[in-house]
């Protein structure tokens, strides 16, 4: 088993981030899962995450969806569309394993997110488990989509770039999305962004095994999530569940795919990417070298400067195959050379 060597930096992001996604499962009622979903961001913890920014500013909408109705919350930068004319529409899928989803948390993420990508963003705040299980969750995210591309004309965005994308089970819910998108004949996708993705729920992978103790996420955890989002164990054998497990990959959008090597959900994403690949679907899979498990979200965690770059890349335009895992300064040193 690995021995994972950890910085103080990294100690007090692991510290944080069990506050919002608690490391010891079998002790959460209802209502402490509810306590941590509506827990205020305090200056301390706001010194871990990413950096949010002045110029972009959060309108919050009620999206109808079926049997009920999901908030989003839309990242804009005016400036930005102003100099530019339509701007990317990223609709992001928030990670926590379908049960947790802390608003506050995600919200710096997302400015952060919509500033350094140059891209409008929708973040849905899906109906959570295990109050609302399998497929809740999936069908909120795609309705979700139905409506934002509705929507598109009436803000500034490009409705020929609109990227799925997500973070963990996250990354899952756009998987499907995605799926679903093509399945019933619905929005064409100009990509999907895969932050460190679950694509197959049987959890059975070498990576799972390798690290199934990793400090940020571990084996225990994967379960719970599995367990609370399913309603019968047979569902996580349904393609909208473990998108991995779909007979057909094809005639997908173009996937980028990052990873952490620490991580128990890494081959997760490595073996989706050859999947897609091939199936005829354009993917890449990028693993950011001495990352954990949910690191795009913190200011000092190995991995998040690549992973912005790579972001940015792939909504720019850039096909998968050409997105390279870089900080912005050795891409421009590149460019230059």
């Amino acid at each position: 088993m690995p021995e994972y060597k950890l910085t103080g930096r990294m100690r007090r992001i692991i510290e944080l981030s069990s506050r919002f996604q608690a490391r010891d499962p079998e002790s959460l009622s209802d209502d402490l899962i509810n306590n941590i979903n509506t827990m205020t961001i305090t200056r301390r913890d706001a010194r871990q995450l990413v950096r949010s920014s002045k110029d972009i500013y959060v309108s919050t909408f009620v999206i109808p969806v079926t049997n009920g109705a999901v908030t989003g919350y839309y990242f804009s930068n005016p400036k930005l569309s102003a100099l530019t004319g339509l701007v990317p529409l990223t609709i992001f899928c928030h990670g926590g394993g379908w049960v947790f989803g802390n608003m506050g948390f995600y919200s710096a993420f997302m400015q952060h997110f919509a500033e350094v990508t140059g891209s409008a963003v929708l973040m849905i705040d899906y109906r959570l488990a295990p109050r609302y299980r399998f497929p809740t969750a999936a069908e909120d995210c795609y309705d979700a989509l139905l409506w934002a591309a509705e929507g598109a004309k009436y803000w500034k965005v490009d409705p020929d770039r609109i990227f799925i994308a997500g973070d963990s089970a996250g990354g899952n819910l756009a998987a499907v999305t995605a799926l679903l998108a093509r399945d019933r004949k619905g929005p064409q996708l100009a990509g999907q962004l895969l932050f460190y993705p679950i694509t197959d729920c049987r959890l059975r992978t070498q990576s799972m095994l390798d690290h199934k103790d990793s400090p940020m996420l571990n084996e225990r955890m994967l379960s719970f999530y599995v367990k609370n989002y399913e309603r019968e164990p047979k569902d996580i054998l349904s393609p909208m569940f473990s998108p991995a497990l779909s007979p057909d990959l094809s005639r997908l959008p173009p996937a980028l795919i990052i990873t952490a090597e620490l991580d128990p959900l890494s081959d997760d994403g490595k073996l989706y990417a050859d999947a897609l690949n091939a199936a005829g679907t354009k993917a890449k899979a990028l693993e950011a070298k001495g990352a954990y498990h949910g690191f795009m979200a913190y200011r000092s965690a190995p991995g998040r400067l690549e992973g912005e770059c790579a972001a940015r890349q792939f909504i720019a335009g850039r096909s998968p195959e050409n997105v390279q895992l870089v900080t912005e300064r050795e891409l421009g040193e590149e460019k230059r050379l």
